[in-house]
């Protein structure tokens, strides 16, 4: 086995531009609403921009795997089981940072720009965050670089991982077969999960596989009577690139800055997106507290309409 292996990212570009081209002719045909031309074009790009900060990060993140990795517990090496072991491990790992991506607001200001778009389809899932390096999203997979999990190894997984987790940004696909939806994650996992329903609140966190979810109690199947509508509790309101990159690294900043002491300094970065010192704001915890004390358990809205993307200003 080669000590350096490809990129799959690299090669599964071209085919990414070629299915979105081909959802957005579908969808012209048959809901021409699931693609809005100024939110695609901040999709996309949004999408260049995190390629281009991946580049000028990613030599450094490769260079502290290694470091690590000379402190490995295992020589684990490239013999075949190791494959099928390093894909769970760094799905599961993915679930974990995934997680806690919604629960922590400092993770979630460099995660908020892939909910940000009103609209779910393709291009969505080229919506990625620029600032991924400062948030350590990438600390997440290192202790598996300590296990002894070769660093090439680690990086074609996560690879694999995020090419997966592209053709699940779709409306065009219903459900796929019940084994399938059982184990893996799919379209209809995934819309539950960039839903702002209370119902789908903080549900189905799955990169490749839904086990996750079922095992840790986060999952949430999609319901025909409860249509879910895409976007962040505050949409953007603004098709600024620049604003949807950064607002949420803004507000945070903001907050730290005029809030007296230290323990709501660091609330505002270390506790959940929406929380507030003096209870003032709405954390996804109290929205679904509310929705279930005025019945929501038991039932939803039917018919609801997809909302539309504020234009720019």
């Amino acid at each position: 086995m080669p000590e350096l292996l490809p990129d799959p990212v690299q090669y599964a570009v071209p085919a990414f531009v070629v299915l979105v081209l081909i959802e957005m002719l579908v969808a012209w045909r048959v809901d021409p609403t699931r693609y809005e031309p100024k939110d695609t074009l901040t999709s996309l790009l949004l999408g260049t921009g995190s390629t281009v900060a991946g580049a000028l990060t990613g030599s450094a993140v490769v260079a502290l795997s290694v470091w690590l990795y000379q402190f490995r517990l295992f020589d684990i090496g490239y013999v075949w089981w190791a494959w099928i072991l390093v894909f769970f491990l760094d799905d599961l790992a993915y679930y974990v940072f995934h997680r806690l991506a919604h629960r922590v607001r400092y993770f979630w200001a460099s995660h908020v720009i892939h909910h940000s778009s009103q609209h779910y389809n393709l291009s969505t899932a080229l919506r990625q965050t620029w600032t991924g390096f400062f948030s350590l999203s990438f600390a997440f997979t290192l202790p598996l670089a300590l296990l002894g999990f070769p660093v090439p190894m680690l990086l074609f997984a996560s690879g694999v991982n995020l090419i997966y987790q592209f053709w699940i940004h779709t409306e065009a696909i219903d459900r796929m077969p019940r084994w399938f939806e059982a184990f893996f994650n799919t379209p209809s996992h995934h819309r539950v999960h960039h839903a702002t329903n209370p119902r789908y609140l903080d549900k189905n966190y799955a990169g490749m596989l839904i086990i996750w979810d079922r095992m840790f109690g986060s999952f949430e199947a999609e319901r025909a009577d409860d249509r879910p509508r895409y976007g962040i509790i505050r949409n953007l309101g603004s098709f600024n690139l620049f604003w949807a990159a950064f607002h949420e690294w803004i507000g945070m900043a903001k907050d730290v800055a005029t809030v007296p002491g230290w323990k709501n300094k660091l609330g505002y970065i270390l506790a959940p997106p929406g929380w507030s010192h003096d209870g003032s704001r709405d954390t996804s915890d109290t929205i679904k507290e509310r929705w279930r004390e005025a019945g929501g358990e038991n039932s939803a809205p039917v018919g609801q309409e997809r909302p539309q993307a504020v234009p720019a200003e």
